[in-house]
């Protein structure tokens, strides 16, 4: 093995994973009297709050990533390395990538989570998830190519199958991906197609709770389901997938088995801790949760492992009211800086008191001009909590060049209607077309 070890003086702080997590533990650390290492297997840090504009046309990928290196250009004591880590050895302290080792004082890991398919990873090509710059193209693809599909089709019965779109997930990824396709169907695509009418999409939000976004106050989870309703989303709660396959969902509400026929069918429910979760438990002895995130303490390390720490969406933290806390940026976030605060502190020989979540607010767009936000005592629905929804997703993009053009693309937008990155791109994108419209004919009753 070849080790890379430098003979080193100051303390070395090793960061797996650029997401919300990583880099604002990073952030922090700039000023601070430590080397800082970043390793990430992508080479720049992505907004995947919104990677569903992403996929429905909106904006380009370019738009809400930003370069690791240019982020972190102005702190010195930073270096990023591109790389993915496939093993840590807490005894000789290093993380290891391939051939080379990375040696480390304080360890933290925030390389996130992935979509679950509970079991069923049959189910991952027929309905493609959104966690990365890749699938939201995918999804992209998917859903442009299936109404130049149906502008070419000619049986009803098949092209009803390519104007019905399934989204399995009611949190706020499949409240937000279906109302952006109902506003390309409904209002963006309409003058666009000429054999077809785009109004006569169907549109499925599944959710296996009873309610959408159930994080969110129930009046507000009911706003949300109107809202979408008035888009043109039939929201089904208390339905629980059962198969697809065949371009055929089946699903379960009550004791009544459901089926429908749809060619697009995406995926928003669930989440799978990454790999490394289960290298640290092996390595470390340290317990996981059924989705695989790691159990920290209060101050976010490991038991038994006071220099390694676990943030974002792989921690699972439930020291307070007892419930993990969300998968969301705000909590990465927080931990991020929180653990960064806490290098310091141990450095100076201080301690710090436990980590703990401040919940500014809960938000989800539904359309445009429509939104729900929960801030405790205030709740906003409708054009106000659309318009906080835009200045805090601005708020957190992290590049000016960022914010500015997504300013610029959400102004066009609204003012035209018209979304410019709707592109079908992909070596396989011909390939997809030709399959969407030369399948064996299927019933395709809706049977909802």
């Amino acid at each position: 093995m070849v080790a890379s070890l430098e003979n080193h003086q100051r303390h070395q702080v090793v960061i797996v994973g650029g997401g919300f997590g990583g880099l604002y533990t990073a952030k922090a650390l700039a000023k601070a009297d430590v080397d800082v290492t970043l390793i990430d297997k992508r080479n720049f840090h992505l907004f995947q709050p919104l990677l569903y504009q992403v996929a429905t046309g909106t904006l380009s990928p370019g738009d809400i990533s930003s370069p690791l290196r240019a982020v972190l250009s102005k702190s010195k004591n930073t270096k990023v390395l591109l790389g993915e880590v496939n093993d840590i050895n807490p005894e000789t302290q290093q993380v290891i990538m391939g051939d080379e080792t990375v040696p480390y004082d304080t360890l933290v890991i925030a390389t996130g989570a992935n979509h679950s398919y509970f079991g069923n990873d049959s189910w991952k090509d027929l309905a493609p998830g959104l966690k990365t710059v890749e699938d939201a193209i995918e999804m992209r693809r998917r859903i442009f190519s299936a109404f130049e599909a149906a502008e070419k089709e000619t049986d009803p019965e098949k092209r009803r199958a390519l104007l019905t779109f399934v989204i399995v997930g009611g949190g706020p990824t499949g409240v937000e991906l279906s109302g952006a396709i109902a506003e390309l169907a409904y209002k963006t695509l309409q003058e666009d197609f000429r054999n077809i009418d785009t109004s006569e999409t169907k549109i499925l939000l599944l959710q296996g709770g009873d309610r959408i976004l159930p994080f969110l106050a129930p009046e507000l989870s009911k706003a949300a389901a109107e809202s979408l309703g008035k888009l043109g989303v039939a929201v089904h709660t208390q339905t629980r997938v059962t198969n697809i396959e065949n371009d055929i969902v089946t699903f379960k509400q009550g004791d009544e088995i459901q089926e429908v026929t749809s060619k697009t069918i995406l995926w928003a429910a669930g989440i799978q801790a990454s790999g490394i979760g289960k290298i640290l438990a092996e390595r470390t002895g340290a317990e996981c949760d059924r989705a695989g995130r790691v159990i920290v303490e209060q101050n976010l390390s490991i038991k038994g492992h006071k220099n390694i720490f676990v943030v974002g969406d792989l921690a699972h933290f439930s020291h307070q009211n007892d419930q993990p806390l969300p998968g969301v940026a705000p909590v990465a976030i927080q931990e991020g800086e929180y653990v960064a605060k806490l290098i310091q502190k141990r450095l100076q020989r201080k301690t710090m008191p436990a980590f703990k979540y401040n919940n500014h607010g809960n938000l989800a767009m539904i359309g445009q001009n429509s939104a729900v936000v929960d801030l405790g005592s205030i709740q906003l629905t409708g054009f106000f909590a659309w318009i906080f929804w835009l200045l805090i997703h601005i708020y957190f993009l992290i590049e000016f060049d960022n914010k500015l053009l997504v300013m610029i693309q959400w102004a066009w937008n609204y003012l035209t209607r018209k979304r410019g990155s709707r592109l079908i791109t992909g070596k396989e994108s011909l390939e997809l077309a030709k399959a969407m419209t030369h399948q064996p004919t299927l019933d395709t009753t809706v049977k909802v």
